[in-house]
């Protein structure tokens, strides 16, 4: 069993670090509201500490499942930042961000002498609540072999994609990947609608053909009966393919059907939908 830190108990990081003490594990753990860091050890045990770098003393791993490219740096760099706390151990970013901060604080971990892993996670809150999460690293090697039995506590998949930013670049892909999924599904439900179709029934025959993915078994439904309330926030989604159309223009990949989707991303943030799940990309198509 190790001694972890974990900084960041939002809808994902909470239940993720909760696994963490379930397997045994050691677990300190950070949350910018402090508040509920205290609220989290009621429930699960371990400690609250009231800075990065308190949570990460004396740790083996520091996990970290935050927001965005500011929030990392911020749990980071600096005097009360994990890296100031952390001596001949590894640091495992959770976070979709970008390929820059990813190499920024890959160089800033080097020069402290800890290791460094970009390990987004695919899978939702879903996944997270139920230890079930496929985890996509970059990094050293020998750095990855040593934290994989920590990450098991929460992943069904885990696994070394390449050095340095594979991790996050696997991420991009998978959320290209679920743009035109859910773009595509959305379509069917209202043209289904509209032609005046049993939508969940028709689902029921086809889910388990070619058309069946993921979003339309656990989504079709929500979708019928107008239902957002969870899962994965669009604000989020819009964050991440920002990332990934970036990304593209850096290295002159063509992504229009993502570009396209994230417009309507968008028309769902004007719609009042920023907090809504993803799927919410089929109210477009019902106004």
């Amino acid at each position: 069993m190790a001694k972890v830190a974990f900084l960041g108990l939002g809808v994902m990081g909470a239940p993720m670090a909760g696994h963490l003490v379930a397997k045994g594990h050691e677990v300190a753990v950070y949350n910018r509201t402090f508040a509920k860091a205290e609220d989290w050890v009621a429930k699960h045990g371990g400690r609250a500490a009231r800075t990065p770098r308190e949570a990460a003393e004396g740790a083996e791993f520091v996990m970290a499942c935050v927001g965005n490219d500011d929030d990392l740096r911020s749990i980071c760099l600096g005097e009360d930042g994990a890296f100031a706390g952390m001596k001949n151990a590894i640091f495992v970013d959770h976070t979709t961000v970008s390929a820059q901060v990813t190499r920024e604080m890959a160089d800033a971990a080097r020069e402290a002498g800890i290791g460094f892993i970009d390990a987004p996670v695919s899978g939702g809150q879903a996944g997270a609540e139920n230890g079930v999460l496929s985890v996509m690293c970059g990094g050293a090697e020998a750095d990855y072999t040593e934290a994989e039995p920590v990450i098991a506590a929460y992943s069904r998949i885990c696994r070394r994609l390449g050095d340095t930013g594979a991790g996050q670049i696997a991420k991009m892909m998978n959320q290209i990947c679920i743009a035109g999924i859910v773009q595509g599904l959305s379509e069917a439900v209202a043209f289904g609608e509209k032609a005046g179709m049993d939508v969940k029934a028709v689902v029921e025959v086809i889910q388990g053909g070619a058309a069946g993915s993921w979003q339309m078994v656990n989504r079709h439904a929500t979708m019928v009966d107008d239902k957002f309330d969870y899962g994965f926030a669009v604000d989020w989604m819009r964050k991440d393919l920002g990332i990934c159309l970036r990304t593209a223009d850096e290295i002159g990949a063509s992504l229009p059907l993502t570009a396209l989707v994230d417009q309507f991303y968008k028309d769902v943030q004007r719609m009042g939908g920023g907090r809504w799940d993803t799927s919410s990309l089929v109210k477009r198509l019902k106004e």
